[in-house]
């Protein structure tokens, strides 16, 4: 009886929405609906591209460790998602363009509007970001300070400099200004068989030993077409925006943060590391001892929710 109670634990909902005029991919695993006997949400924040199903391995971890008290959730940026048959990329093209719904802009107030419309107000939140969800949260945090944030945890963290980056140098040619160009790869890899997609995803994938398969799928979504060409737009105003660490911000939640560097992060040297620690003594920095990459969701996202785990621990003992 107990296994069958885990399992029907573990097994995550997924819903679609429209957030910000934009679909969403909503990830939950816990309690999906609200009441009094909720206090506390994790909420994760995703990286770029911002496809959840990459951290269902991560999330199903954390959910177990934390012992199934608190939901875990994780909500994708606008139009990273392939939406269901019965809806479009966006509710209202016209309301859409004129926010910008898919820009590093609109991704950030798209995030607002969501915790604003899904989220009861009396709601202490964990956010967990990862590489660009770094920088969105932070914003989050300058734009609504009446946010109820227990905890933010950095994992990765892109919050500065981003074109300057050893990936930042080689990709901000191709998104700023290649960009149309790589739309037509993309295209062409959407009118593929899925089989096939999934196959040439492992075939590219393959040189990850500890590979985490539920990543495949994902994947395949999106080289739908629109989503990847969403990605690239968005990655396109990282280069441009993302100049300056926002150190107000930082520095008026410094108690609220934990940032977790790469050693070898090429999206984010360890000289950031070493710059932050240096100017903010007091603040919880951490840097990786354990080899994971970037993009840990490939082959990591267990060991990395486990680590997660025990850091908030003590403030989640149930």
């Amino acid at each position: 009886m107990d296994r069958v109670e885990t399992e029907q634990r573990d097994e995550p909902q997924t819903d679609f929405i429209y957030c910000h005029r934009a679909v969403t991919e909503v990830l939950k695993f816990g309690s999906c609906q609200f009441n009094s006997g909720h206090k506390v949400l994790f909420l994760i924040i995703p990286g770029n591209p911002g496809v959840v199903g990459f951290y269902k391995t991560f999330m199903r971890t954390l959910h177990r460790k934390l012992g199934y008290h608190h939901p875990v959730w994780a909500v994708s940026h606008a139009g990273h998602c392939v939406p269901p048959d019965s809806m479009d990329m966006v509710e209202d093209a016209s309301s859409a363009a004129e926010n910008d719904v898919f820009g590093l802009d609109g991704q950030i107030e798209h995030k607002l509007a969501f915790l604003r419309r899904n989220v009861p107000r009396g709601t202490r939140l964990v956010l967990l970001g990862h590489s660009i969800g770094c920088y969105i949260i932070l914003d989050m945090m300058k734009r609504n300070p009446e946010l109820n944030i227990l905890k933010s945890i950095m994992l990765f963290p892109t919050i500065e400099r981003m074109a300057q980056t050893p990936q930042g140098k080689l990709m901000t040619p191709v998104l700023c200004g290649l960009r149309y160009v790589a739309y037509l790869p993309i295209f062409l890899l959407s009118l593929l068989p899925e089989a096939l997609k999934a196959g040439l995803i492992r075939l590219a994938l393959g040189g990850i030993f500890s590979l985490d398969h539920t990543v495949v799928q994902p994947t395949v979504g999106l080289l739908s077409g629109d989503c990847a060409a969403n990605a690239m737009y968005m990655g396109g105003q990282e280069m441009k925006k993302v100049l300056e660490r926002d150190d107000l911000t930082i520095k008026k939640n410094l108690e609220k943060l934990i940032f977790y560097y790469g050693a070898t992060d090429h999206w984010c040297p360890v000289q950031y590391y070493h710059d932050i620690k240096q100017d903010f003594p007091h603040g919880d920095f951490r840097l990786c001892e354990n080899g994971f990459r970037h993009a840990f969701v490939l082959d990591a996202g267990r060991e990395v929710a486990q680590m997660v785990s025990e850091w908030i621990s003590v403030d989640f003992r149930t």
